[in-house]
């Protein structure tokens, strides 16, 4: 592989940077082994996790989908670099200096502008707000009137857009950008008339909303006054920014999600920031949409634990039901918290203060079903008894749904206390119910269960034959130490049965010509072919076997024998139909051949049992 940077400075990023520290920053890790970690893959959506990371080979793979590589195909794909500006990236977080000639770098160049206007006015707008009289008037309002502290709106970045509809407008020209594509990122808008562009937005306090790697892609606006326009306004979709696939201050949380081991999930920027302000700094945000499958994945990569924290009024309560269920079908368990009618979480720290809100709401969250049985309440007259046999027949149904035996007895009990029935009563009906709802969904509910329970492994390999694992297990040897690749060479050259398995020794045995050094996780940037490199990680990934003399004799042993019983299996077959034929010479001059070849094995070689199944 080509390279404009020194593979010094490459090994030294390399290792500098802990792959597993790195992919904990966007998946939810749990330890499997002293070096291995396991998670839901980032590049494809799953419930069950298949996706394998090794702390001491530095790789990741993925038995789902067969992602595969190391720190640098990670950052290339999860951010859509090039292996440059990956090596950029994380040289920065290593702080290790590394210069790249600008004509190495590959993303699209509008796609590039578009970000540099986005960090340009992030820039702009927070300094207007912390360091200029035009901005004090949105600082006092921010102070005083949101109880917005100077150390959240620097945390945040959070800055001020003001009346004037022409001060980034004329900034970007000043700077030389694009103004059509500054128009793209939704940064400034065309006049009806045509006249010069004008700024999007104005008269506003600023909020950035970044991508996953903390760059600026698009901005929330709130207004200092009520009228005339709207309290809230948010940057359009552009090419760099698509709402339902991001959630606001992602990166920011991302750290203390992973140490308070759970996500708060708000409905907007401002309800992030106050929470941020009483101590929950574990929280990130819609942006003015239903959640996604998408972004319940990139929550559920982070934790599987998550608490909403929505508005108290009828809107809220019917989003955040329905956010739940979303993030429950994506395997998160689920809490809500019982924020008071007509009151948003931002409203409630103001008014009872950082505490309350973290003892009430945060640690008092209750369970989906709790949240749905008050809400449906409100629906309904308990005293009529028309009303209440409607309630109570729409518990038992959405217990039959819960899994947990524990969970439904709880549910029972309390509405055995409240209603004043018997709860032998009620548990027939609900079990009535219960086998009702599992007849219909029996099968999905049994995998799903099984699945929960550690029990089924979807993506386990069906056993190879012992030629597949010795080679496979030469490979490994190879990657890991030059010594075994040239004893490889020595004794089998480049003569693997798979030839898959081949053509990754072919170029293990290039790449050590070329002078690079052993580990699998250097091989895998030498590699080009995809199909190859995911082989090559899953191969690396194995567990580990034997690497000792006798291990690799007998390896040797296996990959060279295996030939030789193909052509045993190939010639009893000739002499079978041979002597169909009545052709005696033949069948005879086949046999003695078939001797030369078993006595050429030893009498301590084993046929093969896959062999005719591969051979057919």
């Amino acid at each position: 592989m080509q390279r404009s940077i020194p593979e010094e400075t490459v090994e030294m990023v390399r290792r500098h940077t802990d792959i597993a520290d790195l992919i904990g920053e966007s998946v939810h890790l749990q330890q499997k082994g002293k070096h291995r970690y396991s998670g839901l893959c980032p590049f494809h959506e799953e419930n069950t996790p298949s996706f394998s990371v090794s702390q001491d080979r530095q790789l990741y793979y993925c038995f789902g989908c067969g992602a595969a590589g190391n720190v640098f195909t990670f950052i290339m794909d999860q951010e859509q670099l090039t292996f440059q500006e990956a090596v950029r990236t994380l040289a920065e977080k290593a702080n290790i200096p590394v210069e790249i000639p600008e004509a190495t770098l590959s993303v699209p160049q509008k796609n590039h502008s578009l970000k540099e206007g986005c960090q340009l006015a992030a820039r702009f707008y927070h300094h207007l707000l912390m360091h200029t009289e035009q901005g004090r008037e949105a600082y006092n309002y921010a102070r005083s009137a949101r109880n917005v502290s100077e150390e959240a709106m620097r945390h945040f970045q959070i800055g001020f857009a003001p009346s004037e509809r022409e001060v980034l407008s004329l900034l970007f020209k000043k700077r030389e950008f694009d103004l059509s594509e500054m128009e793209e990122a939704d940064l400034v808008q065309r006049r009806e008339d045509g006249r010069g562009p004008f700024d999007r937005f104005n008269r506003r306090l600023i909020f950035p909303i970044w991508d996953m790697g903390g760059q600026p892609i698009a901005f929330g606006g709130r207004a200092l006054d009520e009228a005339p326009s709207a309290k809230y306004l948010n940057s359009r979709e552009t090419p760099i920014f698509k709402k339902n696939e991001v959630l606001y201050a992602y990166h920011l949380a991302r750290p203390a999600i992973r140490k308070r081991k759970f996500v708060v999930l708000f409905e907007g920027y401002m309800d992030v920031v106050s929470a941020w302000m009483a101590g929950v700094d574990n929280g990130v945000a819609t942006l003015g949409t239903a959640l996604t499958g998408k972004q319940a994945q990139l929550i559920r990569r982070l934790s599987d634990q998550v608490t909403i924290c929505y508005d108290g009024d009828s809107p809220g309560e019917k989003a955040a039901i329905q956010n739940a269920e979303t993030l429950e079908a994506n395997g998160c368990n689920v809490k809500i918290a019982p924020i008071p009618a007509d009151r948003d979480p931002d409203d409630y720290i103001r008014e009872q203060g950082a505490r309350a809100f973290m003892e009430n709401m945060i640690e008092g969250a209750v369970s989906v079903l709790s949240f749905k049985m008050n809400a449906y309440k409100k629906d309904k007259n308990l005293q009529r008894a028309g009303d209440r046999k409607e309630y109570i027949e729409w518990v038992l149904e959405a217990l039959a749904k819960i899994s947990s035996p524990v969970e439904r007895e709880f549910y029972l009990k309390q509405l055995s206390d409240e209603f004043s029935i018997s709860l032998e009563a009620l548990k027939q009906e609900q079990y009535r119910m219960y086998q009702r709802v599992r007849g219909k969904s029996n099968a999905s509910y049994d995998r799903r269960e099984r699945e929960n329970a550690g029990v089924s492994t979807p993506f386990q390999k069906n056993l190879l034959p012992a030629f597949h694992n010795a080679e496979r297990a030469l490979l490994q040897m190879m990657m890991e130490e030059e010594m075994w690749a040239e004893r490889v060479e020595e004794e089998i050259g480049g003569n693997f049965n798979v030839d898959e398995y081949a053509a990754i020794a072919a170029h293990l045995f290039a790449y050590y010509g070329e002078g690079y050094g052993a580990g699998s996780a250097g091989f895998l940037d030498y590699l080009e072919d995809e199909e190859l490199s995911s082989i090559a990680a899953e191969i690396a990934m194995q567990p580990g076997g034997e690497m000792n003399p006798d291990a690799f004799a007998d390896y040797i042993h296996q990959v060279k024998n295996y030939s030789s019983w193909v052509e045993i299996e190939q010639k009893e077959h000739e002499q079978k139909e041979a002597l169909q034929k009545n052709d005696a010479e033949t069948a005879a001059a086949l046999g003695q051949e078939i001797i030369a070849l078993q006595k050429k094995l030893g009498r301590k070689a084993v046929r093969p049992r896959y062999l005719r199944a591969y051979l057919q």
